[in-house]
């Protein structure tokens, strides 16, 4: 674990911002078997352990972004995509999908920790929810990984509450 007593106040706010919110998205799946983290307790598609696949996931490409630019991110779209960023594969478990998503944060907390330049920045993709030319930092995409784990941590806590009433939060 990156030991932020050392780092700039902004720093040491990104990473404590980037494991609280992960710690309300693991939270969601505290006790839960596998076949309970893989239920869809709602009219969407989603399920705990999915969506915290996707999460990782998300979390790494945006820093593979960051490290290295559109080119790095990688995003290995095909006609299955959406199944396996969203849906644990054969083989994959809720274990092994959390332990993942632990390598994925020390590394993010890493990189937040001793990236030389937190206004690095690079040409987004293209895509048609990116403005032309658009080019965001490395302080931006680690916002963006908060504000991104926040949002289906959101979505998490309503999915849990849904299959036996346990709340992240209250």
């Amino acid at each position: 674990m990156t030991d932020t007593t050392t780092l700039t106040r902004e720093r040491a706010d990104l990473i404590e911002s980037l494991r609280r919110h992960r710690g309300f998205l693991r939270f969601t799946v505290r006790g839960l078997t596998e076949e309970q983290a893989q239920q869809r307790p709602t009219v969407s598609a989603l399920n705990l352990a999915g969506l915290i696949k996707h999460v990782a996931s998300t979390e790494a490409g945006w820093v593979r972004f960051a490290e290295g630019g559109a080119e790095a991110m990688n995003r290995n779209w095909g006609p299955d995509a959406w199944s396996r960023h969203w849906h644990l594969q054969a083989g994959e478990t809720l274990a092994g999908v959390l332990d993942e998503y632990e390598e994925v944060a020390r590394h993010t907390d890493e990189l937040v920790a001793t990236l030389p330049d937190l206004d690095a920045d690079h040409a987004l993709p293209e895509a048609p929810w990116f403005e032309p030319g658009a080019r965001w930092s490395a302080r931006r995409v680690f916002l963006h990984i908060i504000a991104e784990t926040s949002q289906h941590a959101g979505h998490a806590d309503i999915l849990r509450e849904s299959i036996d009433g346990q709340k992240t939060m209250g």
